[in-house]
C-alpha cells in the first residue's frame, strides 16, 4: 500500500532540514549532549530530531523550493501534529534570544495583581453584589465588629466567657450592616466615585451595577439585618434601629463638613452601646461611654489616615475630611486622638473592675497605635492603606485584654 501524500510531504519536509542541519554543533549545549552529524536518513536519531524542531521554529535561510505548497503544509503538521509540542519550550531559543535583544527581563516584569476570593469562587452574576458589599476587603467589617465584641465581653460576669450566642449574631449582623452602610455610602456617592481614582472602579461608578439594582440590594440586606436584630430584647431592638439614622447620613457629611471621620466614629463604633445592651438590658454609662468615646477617638485615627489615600482626589472634587483640615499637622492631631482613646480604654476597664491581664494587653495596643501614628507615609498611598487595615490587630488586643481582664480571678 503506497504511503499517504501527507507522510510523503512530512518525510521530504524531514530530509530537507537534515540538509540545512549542519552547524548542529553550535546548538548542541542547549541539549547538554554532543550531537553527532546528521544522517541523510529520513527517520534521524532522538537528538537529532529535537534539533531539527528547534531549528524548524527559526526562519529558513534559503528560498523555498518549487515544492512550497507542500513543504508549508508539512512544516506545519510536522511542527503542531506530528512532533510532540513539550518539545518547543524547554529547546527553543527564538523566543529568549528576542528578549535578549530587546533588554527584556523577566525578573523584573511586575507581577500580576492578586485575585480575591470573591472572583475566584463567586459565580459572575453575583461579583459586582459582592464587591458593593466589600465582601473582598474585610477590615471595614472587622472595625465594625471590634466595638461589639468588646461591649459583649466586658458585659460578662468575671470568670466567664462572654456569650458566644450573641457574638456570632453581632459577627453576622456587622457583615450585613457594613455592607449595607457601603450600598447605601455608594449609591448616594455614584456621581464622585467616578472621578476618584481609588473608587472609579466601584459597581455603581463603573456602570457595572444599576441604581435601582443596588436599592433592590440594600432591601435584602436590612431585611435581613431586621431577623438579626429581632433576636434581641426589645430595648436593643430600638437601640439598633436608632443606628440607620446614622449609617443612612453618614456619606452625605463629607459635604457639609471637614469632619465625616467624627461622624463615621458615631456610626462604627455603636455596636459599643448595642453589645452592652443586649446582655444586660440596660446601659451602664459609667462603663459604656468611656469605651464608646474611646472607639471614636480610635476611628478618628485610623480615618484619618486613610483619607490621605484620597486627599488631592478629594481637593478636585470638593469633599472634604479630616485629612485636608489637618494638613500638615495631622500627626499632632491623631497623636492627642490616640492618647485620648486608651484614656477611654483604661477608664472603662477601671469602671468594669476588669482584672490586671486588661492593661498589659492595652498597652501592647496602645505600641501598636503608636506604632501606626509614627511610621504612616501620610504622601503614600500604598502605605496609608497598610496602617489603616493593620488596625485589625489594635481592635484584637483590646478585645484580648477585655477577654482576659474577665476571666481572671
Amino acid at each position: 500500500m503506497a504511503p499517504s501524500p501527507l507522510l510523503r510531504a512530512a518525510a521530504a519536509a524531514i530530509r530537507r532540514r537534515s540538509r540545512i542541519a549542519a552547524p548542529l554543533t553550535a546548538i548542541s549545549p542547549l541539549t547538554h549532549t554532543t550531537t553527532p552529524p546528521p544522517t541523510p536518513s529520513p527517520y534521524p536519531n532522538t537528538a537529532t530530531r529535537r534539533h531539527l524542531i528547534t531549528l524548524s521554529r527559526r526562519p529558513c535561510p534559503h528560498p523555498p523550493s518549487s515544492t512550497s505548497a507542500s513543504a508549508a503544509a508539512s512544516s506545519f503538521y510536522v511542527d503542531r501534529i506530528l512532533l510532540p509540542i513539550s518539545f518547543s519550550h524547554p529547546l527553543s531559543t527564538s523566543s529568549r534570544s528576542a528578549d535578549k535583544e530587546t533588554g527584556k527581563d523577566d525578573s523584573l516584569q511586575p507581577p500580576l495583581p492578586s485575585v480575591s476570593w470573591v472572583e475566584r469562587w463567586l459565580p459572575q452574576a453575583a461579583r459586582p453584589y459582592a464587591m458593593l458589599a466589600r465582601l473582598d476587603k474585610p477590615i471595614g467589617t472587622w472595625l465594625l465588629a471590634w466595638p461589639c465584641m468588646w461591649s459583649i465581653t466586658i458585659a460578662a460576669m468575671p470568670g466567664e466567657l462572654p456569650d458566644l450566642k450573641m457574638l456570632a449574631l453581632f459577627g453576622c449582623g456587622a457583615v450585613l450592616l457594613r455592607g449595607a452602610g457601603c450600598t447605601v455610602n455608594d449609591l448616594l456617592d455614584r456621581d464622585i466615585d467616578n472621578k476618584v481614582e481609588r473608587t472609579k472602579s466601584r459597581p455603581f461608578a463603573s456602570g457595572v451595577l444599576t441604581p435601582s439594582q443596588g436599592v433592590c440590594f440594600l432591601g435584602f440586606q436590612l431585611l435581613l439585618g431586621l431577623g438579626i436584630l429581632l433576636q434581641l430584647n426589645n430595648f436593643s431592638r430600638v437601640l439598633g434601629a436608632s443606628s440607620l439614622l446614622l449609617v443612612f447620613s453618614y456619606p452625605l457629611m463629607k459635604r457639609f463638613t471637614f469632619w465625616p471621620q467624627a461622624y463615621l466614629g458615631l456610626t462604627f463604633n455603636w455596636g459599643a452601646l448595642l453589645g452592652w445592651a443586649a446582655i444586660k438590658g440596660s446601659l451602664d454609662p459609667a462603663v459604656i461611654l468611656p469605651l464608646y468615646a474611646a472607639g471614636i477617638w480610635w476611628t478618628l485615627v485610623y480615618d484619618t489616615i486613610y483619607a490621605h489615600q484620597d486627599k488631592e482626589d478629594d481637593l478636585k472634587v470638593g469633599v472634604k475630611s479630616t485629612a485636608l483640615w489637618f494638613g500638615d499637622s495631622t500627626k499632632q492631631w491623631i497623636s492627642a486622638f490616640g492618647v485620648a482613646s486608651v484614656g477611654g480604654f483604661a477608664l472603662s476597664g477601671y469602671n468594669a473592675e476588669l482584672a490586671w491581664p486588661y492593661y498589659p494587653l492595652l498597652t501592647a495596643a496602645a505600641a501598636q497605635l503608636a506604632w501606626q501614628i509614627s511610621t504612616a507615609d501620610l504622601s503614600d498611598r500604598a502605605d496609608c492603606n497598610r496602617k489603616f487595615v493593620s488596625n485589625k490587630w489594635f481592635g484584637a488586643l483590646v478585645f484580648s485584654g477585655i477577654l482576659f481582664g474577665r476571666l481572671a480571678p
